[in-house]
């Protein structure tokens, strides 16, 4: 199994997904996003919580790519949002070397 930064660093998308991802990170606000796309639940940490956005996006990836008809362009695009904006923050916290990042019991 990948470590987390690595598979940050290697998903690949669509470029135009990529892309509105990017532009909608700008805009990403952490408290009202995750609510929204991870539930009550949500984890405080960066790496549980970009392992369920992985997750997440995961599953988006795989009905996009067998055209399910319950798929969400929508729904994509905002969990890629959430990913590159959570991603950014995992990177830039790592680089700094806190530890801040280890997984929660939750």
């Amino acid at each position: 199994m990948q470590d987390l930064a690595t598979r940050l660093t290697t998903l690949s998308r669509p470029r135009l997904l990529s892309r509105a991802a990017r532009i909608g990170a700008s805009e990403y606000s952490r408290p009202r996003d995750l609510k929204r796309l991870l539930g009550a639940s949500c984890p405080s940490r960066p790496a549980p919580i970009l392992m369920r956005l992985l997750d997440l996006e995961a599953h988006q990836e795989a009905a996009r790519k067998t055209r399910d008809p319950g798929y969400s362009l929508v729904r994509h695009v905002d969990v890629l949002i959430a990913l590159a904006a959570e991603s950014r923050l995992f990177l830039a916290t790592r680089a700094a070397g806190t530890g801040a990042l280890q997984t929660d019991t939750q």
